[in-house]
């Protein structure tokens, strides 16, 4: 307990510092940690490999495993994300409203950094990289909490970023502190009084676990249930390539399709092409509707509130759109739903009824993320209605604060009505 809440005052004090950093300050971090990891390819991929020796040895899930190995095309990712995160504009300082309450008196609304965030997150080596980078672009400072079974990679990788701190500016020092002990979980999420946000990056156990046992904010999403439907309008081709890739460019992840939603009009047509794309990668399990078509498991209603984050696909044959809308805001978890039609007005009615953090037309459900929606990288995925939603990039980890600007101003004049305020708009 003492080690954690040293780390976590160091943690404190440096984000004040923080705050006022200059953007080319935060970008030579940045630009060092692109050269460090570049040139020490070799030893990152030595590291992940005792981490997947481990994860074997343990039997680790086949989901966690995939998660867990890094190569050479997961290292040009990080350093991709890096680079776009470098040329972000800095999100800090920006004068959001701005107010003449009165003559000589003005109010400015200000971008400002959340402070300290507390990250926790399993398997992915690479979401130390995003994360950190985010924290220091948006001048967060922040506690990182990565999983056992990725303990070598992330030793390694934070010592890249602790020496890009250092040949950069000594003001940052302390600012990112990575734990390692299952027990600094616990620890930390009683830190209130030092951590602003908690987002937890991992299954649906961590991220529940998370939810129940902290009074602290807590940013993120437990389910990845994402839904396609498949209009009695859509194009068939087009309709079996977008269910191809949500459901299979990478199953392992949050936002890949889980439930395939498809219209009585298109089902006979569509779903033997579907199967035969799949090319027997893909277990499907369908209601009876499905199973009258196609050679299929019977599903149960237990399938229509799982994320399987594997190659398993439920499918449910519907008869209209209110009935694929009725189905997804029953079961879905709120992170991505998409309709394939070429009825415009159909879908701007879906994109309209559907509650979740993003919705799409006529494609796949894996854009949701915060780096193909140029944000550079994402902390995570907020399915909350609060604060933010959807990938959580530079933006949602900014709040705001007033300036008020006076020159002797006092309330009693206006109380009185000696003076009245204006409140022009100034931008």
């Amino acid at each position: 307990m003492e080690n954690i809440i040293r780390q976590v005052e160091s943690v404190k004090q440096a984000s004040y510092q923080l705050i006022s950093m200059e953007t080319d300050q935060k970008n030579c971090v940045i630009q060092n940690l692109i050269q460090l990891i570049d040139e020490n390819r070799e030893q990152i991929l030595i590291e992940n490999k005792k981490d997947i020796v481990k994860g074997e040895q343990e039997q680790l899930s086949k989901v966690l495993l995939k998660r867990l190995i890094l190569d050479n095309s997961k290292i040009n990712g990080m350093l991709e994300g890096l680079n776009d995160v470098l040329n972000l504009p800095d999100p800090a300082g920006k004068v959001l409203a701005k107010v003449k309450m009165d003559e000589g008196l003005i109010l400015e609304k200000i971008s400002v950094p959340l402070g300290v965030i507390g990250v926790i997150f399993e398997s992915r080596p690479d979401a130390l990289i995003q994360i950190s980078s985010l924290c220091l672009k948006s001048g967060n400072a922040a506690l990182l909490k990565g999983g056992k079974e990725a303990l070598f990679t992330n030793q390694y990788l934070f010592g890249l970023i602790e020496k890009a701190i250092t040949k950069s500016d000594t003001a940052f020092n302390g600012c990112l502190q990575l734990l390692e002990s299952r027990e600094d979980i616990k620890e930390m999420l009683k830190l209130n009084n030092y951590i602003d946000l908690i987002i937890p990056r991992g299954s649906n156990d961590l991220v529940r676990y998370i939810q129940k046992n902290t009074s602290i904010p807590v940013m993120g999403h437990a389910d990845g249930i994402c839904h396609v439907y498949i209009d009695e309008r859509a194009d068939i081709d087009m309709a079996v390539s977008v269910t191809l890739d949500a459901k299979c460019q990478y199953p392992a992840v949050c936002n890949a399709l889980e439930t395939l939603l498809v219209h009585e009009n298109t089902a006979k047509q569509f779903l033997p092409k579907l199967v035969e794309a799949f090319n027997g990668q893909v277990e499907i399990r369908g209601d009876q509707a499905t199973q009258d078509i196609i050679p299929v498991i019977a599903a149960t209603d237990t399938d229509w509130k799982t994320e399987y984050t594997d190659l398993i696909l439920s499918i449910r044959i519907v008869k209209s759109m209110d009935q694929a809308i009725n189905h997804i805001n029953t079961f879905s978890s709120h992170h991505t739903d998409s309709i394939i039609t070429d009825d415009n007005k159909k879908a701007k009615e879906f994109l309209s009824r559907i509650d979740s953090s993003s919705v799409m037309h006529n494609c796949s459900t894996r854009f949701a993320d915060g780096f193909r929606y140029g944000f550079g990288a994402e902390v995570g995925v907020s399915t909350s209605k609060v604060h933010a939603r959807g990938p959580v990039g530079l933006q949602g980890l900014m709040t705001y604060k007033y300036k008020v600007t006076g020159s002797g101003h006092i309330v009693s004049d206006y109380a009185t009505g000696k003076k009245q305020f204006n409140h022009q708009d100034l931008i």
